[in-house]
């Protein structure tokens, strides 16, 4: 019996990945449940095994106390009858005397099945948790298994991820056995084991994309500096180069927008604005509103505000469709941003410093030969 034990925990830590000081420290605490169960004992026992020899001892653990001052005899033993065990014995020593039973194999298995279940269970759970913990804030591929009007079961290889209704896009379709990829948005260590929540709505499932497709990001010579996206629809990126020769925009974009194209065929079209981040909140505020043209912005540092003035025909663009472009660049930006057209902006008295050239005007400007040019 005790051979088939410790042949169980080899195959355990083999199969399973768990350690195999785990499971003995679990089968001991076992032994000593199940001596105490089966003997009506009370005594304080010590369980050595040994895996090598295959053999499992109980101990009973006696303090030396003073011989007229015995009061649980299971657990302490007069001085006088320690000496005769050994001489050297003083008080408060720990005496120990093997008490295991010569049946106590059979017994100790049918006993410390169900502990130690429990105990490999829960370092099961311990190891699916700290391999999980690390994925935190990842991306991972998972096969959707079963949904419910609250969540989208996708399994993650080891254990089953919850979608809820509030992280999952509009545009998808959760088809049983489907693949797809998630974004890791927190890891629980629960009683009940691991939970791992997932998103498809996250900003986070944006970036980790883009790091993916683009390995000018990866590599860190393009910075992702903010994202805002409403999931299913539109999102707008602003990215850095560290590297002045190198194009932020155009390194995102990828030859013939393939880098871009694969992210947006993973969002099921949703459209994504990639700009470029600035310093200068005049910069960073008419590239945020792309791809609207801007006549000028005007800032108002201590509210953290900005006026935008565009062409007429450029305002609605500029707002969007139920005010999407402008929500999502003042999201992007961090500023508020107040957008007025050209002729409402005049008829106010604002300044307006056309320092922004229309492309279209450009041109229809080469489009226009010297001869009449100069006329």
């Amino acid at each position: 019996m005790n051979s088939q034990l410790f042949e169980a925990i080899e195959h355990l830590e083999k199969d399973k990945g768990i350690d195999k000081e785990v499971l003995l420290d679990a089968l001991e605490a076992a032994l000593v449940s199940a001596y105490k169960k089966n003997f009506k004992s009370a005594t304080n026992v010590r369980v050595d095994i040994d895996p090598e020899a295959e053999k499992m001892r109980i101990f009973s653990r006696k303090e030396v106390v003073s011989d007229d001052s015995i009061e649980n005899e299971q657990q302490e033993i007069a001085l006088s009858d320690a000496k005769e065990i050994d001489p050297n014995y003083e008080l408060e020593d720990i005496i120990e005397v093997e008490v295991t039973p010569k049946d106590f194999g059979r017994i100790a298995a049918q006993a410390a099945k169900q502990v130690v279940t429990q105990r490999v269970r829960e370092a099961e759970r311990g190891v699916i948790y700290e391999e999980f913990i690390d994925r935190e804030e990842d991306v991972m591929t998972g096969i959707i298994q079963r949904k419910d009007h609250r969540f989208v079961y996708v399994h993650l290889g080891k254990i089953e991820a919850k979608l809820a209704e509030s992280e999952q896009m509009p545009t998808d379709e959760y088809n049983i056995h489907d693949r797809l990829k998630v974004y890791v948005t927190k890891v629980e260590n629960t009683t009940k084991g691991p939970q791992i929540f997932i998103s498809r709505s996250h900003p986070g499932l944006l970036k980790r994309l883009f790091e993916m497709e683009v390995p000018e990001i990866f590599d860190g010579v393009v910075e992702i500096k903010s994202i805002a996206r409403e999931a299913g629809d539109r999102s707008k990126i602003s990215v850095h180069a560290t590297n002045p020769d190198v194009d932020p925009v155009g390194a995102c974009v990828g030859h013939n927008g393939q880098r871009v194209q694969a992210i947006v065929d993973e969002l099921k079209g949703e459209k994504i604005d990639i700009v470029e981040w600035s310093n200068d909140p005049v910069e960073y505020v008419t590239n945020a509103l792309s791809p609207a043209k801007v006549i000028d912005v005007i800032v108002d540092q201590e509210e953290m505000a900005t006026t935008v003035i565009v062409p007429d025909y450029q305002l609605s663009l500029a707002i969007g469709k139920r005010g999407q472009n402008a929500r999502l660049a003042a999201k992007l930006t961090g500023w508020k941003i107040d957008i007025k057209s050209e002729t409402n902006a005049r008829e106010e008295g604002l300044v307006i410093e056309e320092n922004i050239i229309e492309d279209d005007l450009l041109e229809n400007i080469e489009d226009i030969d010297d001869e009449r040019l100069f006329q």
